[in-house]
């Protein structure tokens, strides 16, 4: 199972319509799940971390291998990404990503991860970035299943 944790909703039609297209495909190989948890804005920084870290807290659980997004993170290629999921789902057969907010994660959150993964050095609106997320998880099932798709 995948579980995607993300701060902030999508509003936006077009990007709920590639949302739900890319979890249809995912379905074929594996359950994802979506917890949106509410965004603190641009009220106080620390505040906001603070209180955003303890509403991601409340939907984890001590089998969860967490993969936190972030600028710093480690940058993969897609089947290096794909190599790293199937890794992990031998092990773990919860697996967590978690998408900041506006102030991106907090490290109490960045504590907890196991991985820190990073797309690119460049910054994405989050709700663009869920799009994203959920076409490379995608692209990684076609790679490990050696279907076409990835070139």
């Amino acid at each position: 199972m995948i579980k995607i944790i993300t701060v902030g909703s999508i509003k936006e039609k077009y990007l709920q319509q590639a949302i739900t297209e890319y979890q249809k495909r995912l379905s074929k190989y594996t359950t994802v799940q979506i917890i949106e948890v509410k965004d603190e804005g641009f009220a106080d920084e620390k505040k906001s971390l603070h209180i955003e870290a303890e509403r991601i807290k409340k939907h984890l659980n001590e089998k969860d291998y967490i993969i936190t997004l972030e600028i710093e993170g480690k940058e993969l290629t897609s089947p290096a990404l794909a190599t790293k999921i199937q890794s992990i789902m031998i092990e773990n057969s919860n697996l967590t990503f978690i998408i900041g907010g506006s102030y991106g994660l907090s490290l109490e959150i960045k504590e907890l991860s196991k991985f820190h993964l990073s797309f690119s050095q460049l910054t994405f609106p989050h709700q663009l970035f869920r799009v994203l997320l959920l076409e490379q998880i995608y692209r990684a099932y076609k790679i490990i299943n050696n279907e076409t798709y990835h070139k």
